[in-house]
């Protein structure tokens, strides 16, 4: 398991949590299902990529990328660094290690 998918598996295991937890907390449908959307959307790319299919790391760094803009948005909204500064941190840190992966998976042309 490369770095890429391990990233998008761990943060789909993370977004899954944090949904679950936003609905216990808060009372939060919306962050109850975007949380499990999100999270099996990341976990289904990250195991499509183990199986071998190269467009697995591409769907999870655009997952990851739109929930970076979720965020930012949520932050600016309620100016609170708890969770969505938090979050931000997490999805660009996946998104980080899924377009390395991405970058280093292309083979070279010579």
């Amino acid at each position: 398991m490369n770095l890429g998918t391990a990233a998008a598996i761990g943060y789909g295991v993370l977004t899954l949590i944090g949904g679950i937890m936003g609905y216990i907390k808060a009372k939060s449908q919306a962050s109850l299902i975007s949380g499990l959307i999100s999270g099996s959307l990341l976990i289904f790319a990250g195991s499509a990529q183990l199986m071998g299919q190269t467009w697995g790391l591409t769907l999870a760094a655009a997952i990851s990328a739109v929930l970076v803009v979720v965020f930012i948005v949520r932050l600016v909204k309620t100016r609170k660094f708890m969770p969505a500064g938090m979050l931000i941190l997490a999805s660009l840190a996946s998104l980080g290690a899924i377009v390395y992966e991405l970058i280093n998976s292309v083979p070279a042309t010579v």
